[in-house]
């Protein structure tokens, strides 16, 4: 009888509380980001053209500042005892960096002050070439595409 008092209670805990209520974040999937940004020509201003924006904003916000930061830190490392090759790695990416910005090292270089909606066409405007069908399951690798091909970091 206790264990049916025990197995009772143990089921009552698990309907109550749920065994993880910090789920991980699900990664925007392309067709659900397109379905957004297929509303942007026609609505910029409607709630489907500003998530549209916003996601293609904060991608870029973001690859910005994660490049930024592995830069300072792989300089950082670099400054302790450098070797005569560390240094000339350390001298060559302060040079890719003033030169490119901080998306270098992301493969992608928006250069001089690009306007959002510049970037945002872009995006749509190869949605709108696949008629917002897309083999590429992620939005951020959808994007991260686009820039790349788009806005790539031209050498001297």
């Amino acid at each position: 009888m206790s264990n049916a008092i025990l197995a009772a209670a143990a089921l009552l805990l698990l309907v109550t509380f749920p065994i993880n209520q910090s789920r991980a974040v699900e990664p925007l999937s392309s067709a659900e980001f397109a379905s957004h940004c297929i509303e942007y020509r026609t609505a910029p201003d409607g709630t489907d053209g500003i998530f549209c924006v916003r996601y293609i904003q904060g991608f870029i916000d973001g690859a910005i500042a994660t490049d930024e930061r592995v830069t300072l830190n792989v300089a950082a490392e670099y400054g302790e005892e450098e070797s005569f090759t560390q240094r000339a790695m350390r001298t060559r990416l302060g040079k890719q960096m003033a030169r490119f910005g901080s998306s270098y090292y992301a493969e992608f270089c928006l250069g001089a002050p690009v306007p959002l909606a510049e970037v945002v066409d872009h995006v749509v405007d190869r949605f709108e070439q696949t008629n917002f069908k897309t083999d590429i399951p992620l939005a951020r690798n959808f994007v991260y595409q686009v820039l790349r091909k788009d806005y790539p970091c031209e050498a001297d």
